[in-house]
């Protein structure tokens, strides 16, 4: 199973997960940053990330008849964890502001679920894939990423399964430590258009 320490080197040497000052889609500030799509851009290293994901998600879960994922940022970690896991995977996206299932995708009743996607912050992206599952009478039997750092502040109640937790501070602009605003604020992410 790949440590805690390779999965940092590779999420570091992909330029999944930055050094510096960044302003956050909240507007909090922050000295790191973590933008999966540069690791998944990567299939050699997102696979070993993903293998010992997918060894995690076996060893707490012994039933799973789908996963689900938000789009974007979901897709491609959940179809990596589906190939190696062996189950169907769908993803949701957003229609109006909302998650739906499209593309013919459904879940059926008493389907057991596992909601998988990249980074989970607030757990906002996966809750609303939970009301869908919810909503078609499946069962969700966990949540799954690459990476956790909701610092144990997300609004999910069950456990999440991750490869990698980061314990990574934010702050308000007028909070900012001295290191932190001697260093140029940089706004990264697709939120940030």
């Amino acid at each position: 199973m790949l440590s805690l320490e390779e999965s940092l080197k590779i999420l570091k040497e992909t330029n999944a997960l930055l050094e510096g000052h960044f302003i956050l889609s909240s507007g909090l500030h922050s000295p790191q940053y973590v933008q999966c799509a540069q690791l998944l851009s990567k299939p050699d290293k997102a696979h070993k990330i993903c293998v010992a994901l997918s060894e995690k998600i076996n060893q707490e879960f012994k039933e799973i008849d789908l996963i689900l994922s938000p789009a974007m940022g979901g897709v491609i970690i959940g179809y990596e964890i589906g190939k190696l896991l062996k189950k169907d995977t769908i993803f949701s996206e957003r229609v109006n502001g909302e998650f739906k299932l499209r593309r013919d995708f459904t879940i059926k009743k008493n389907q057991k679920v596992l909601i998988v996607e990249d980074v989970i912050t607030t757990g906002k992206s996966s809750l609303e894939c939970s009301k869908i599952v919810d909503k078609l009478g499946g069962i969700i039997i966990g949540y799954a990423c690459i990476i956790d750092r909701s610092n144990q502040q997300t609004l999910i109640k069950q456990k999440i399964i991750s490869q990698v937790k980061l314990n990574i501070p934010t702050y308000k602009e007028e909070d900012l430590p001295k290191d932190l605003s001697s260093i140029k604020a940089i706004k990264p992410g697709s939120r940030n258009l």
